[in-house]
């Protein structure tokens, strides 16, 4: 699997919280190889990647599908488009950003912004997403032909690569975790190990996270390893607050994850040549682990991180070596603990 172009095909699908369609179109492609798929009712996709014997461990492999986006809420009688958002989008790069409406048909907009001659308080901070409108240089009448409310609406840029080993995009956040988990479902139906794996790329995340709690009670996973992103090193920024773009894995330690499965991972990550760094959490880790770790009668969770920069914008940046490294590490720790050989 060529990482970085398992990351471009998941980053220029569409896929905003709760209208994941696009995406997880394009993730269900790229997973069938390595096994049954299914979608849940609450949009996530889920592929049984191996099944093991009865009694033998079921193991759940979590990423989140959703990305951060608007939702279109009215249209104003001049054809400009009112939105709120969906997820933490950061309000300080929407003035002057391009846009597409996925309405009827995708639609090509900008976010309106006043120039400085015509501002009467310019400089001041970034107002609520609900005093931006969109501007797709449509009348009412042929807007409201194209758009409704509900509609989501996602950032227009190009994936790029940048020097070295580097990507920057929209939807690295957790487009590089589904890829990660991508990556660990082929080697791990490559070299199978007795137990069964369920990868799930779940909706909603950004949004409270309702398709990974579902989607663990379905599955009744008795181990977890959730993959999300999680803060890049950059300038400005305390070294300890962050991990540098390329060091791997960030091996999560919170008390609602498991720290024999932490430690275990630090141990097979040192003994296969993977880069790791430890993120400690003194409480939620603000990831899907949270409620995969509190299903049913709970399961033993492990999260890793990749680090990434630029967090929330359409302009996320992160080392495709990383999301190599997260898939070689779930799989070789999974096949030592329950047998098999992981390449």
């Amino acid at each position: 699997m060529d990482v970085k172009e398992t990351l471009r095909r998941l980053c220029e699908a569409a896929g905003v919280a709760g209208e994941e369609t696009g995406a997880r179109a394009e993730a269900r492609r790229l997973l069938e190889p390595f096994g049954p798929c299914e979608e849940t009712p609450l949009g996530s996709l889920l592929c049984t990647v191996r099944t093991g014997s009865r009694g033998a461990p079921r193991i759940m492999l979590d990423a989140h599908l959703d990305e951060i986006g608007l939702i279109v809420t009215a249209i104003d009688g001049d054809g400009f488009i009112q939105v709120s958002n969906c997820g933490g989008i950061d309000r300080r790069l929407l003035p002057a950003s391009a846009v597409t409406i996925h309405g009827r048909e995708p639609v090509a907009a900008v976010v309106c912004t006043l120039p400085d001659g015509l501002a009467e308080d310019a400089g001041k901070k970034p107002g609520k997403i609900e005093s931006y409108t969109l501007d797709a240089g449509l009348c009412a009448e042929r807007a409201r032909a194209l758009i409704a409310p509900g509609d989501r609406v996602s950032a227009d840029v190009p994936f790029r690569t940048l020097g070295g080993n580097w990507v920057c995009g929209k939807a690295l956040d957790n487009r590089a975790g589904c890829a990660a988990i991508l990556r660990a479902a082929q080697l791990l139906h490559e070299n199978g190990p007795d137990c069964t794996i369920v990868a799930a790329l779940t909706s909603m995340e950004e949004v409270g996270g309702m398709g990974a709690q579902t989607a663990a009670y379905q599955i009744a996973p008795t181990h977890a390893f959730v993959v999300d992103v999680s803060f890049g090193h950059c300038e400005g920024v305390p070294r300890y607050k962050t991990a540098a773009l390329g060091s791997g894995p960030m091996i999560g330690m919170a008390p609602s994850l498991s720290l024999r499965m932490a430690r275990e991972l630090a141990d097979c990550a040192g003994k296969n040549g993977i880069p790791f760094t430890f993120e400690v959490m003194g409480g939620r880790t603000g990831t899907n682990a949270d409620s995969i770790a509190a299903t049913r009668g709970g399961v033993r969770t492990a999260l890793l991180s990749i680090p990434e920069r630029n967090m929330h914008t359409p302009v996320e940046v992160a080392a495709a070596a990383d999301v190599e490294a997260v898939a070689r590490l779930i799989a070789a720790y999974i096949c030592e603990w329950v047998g098999g050989a992981a390449s």
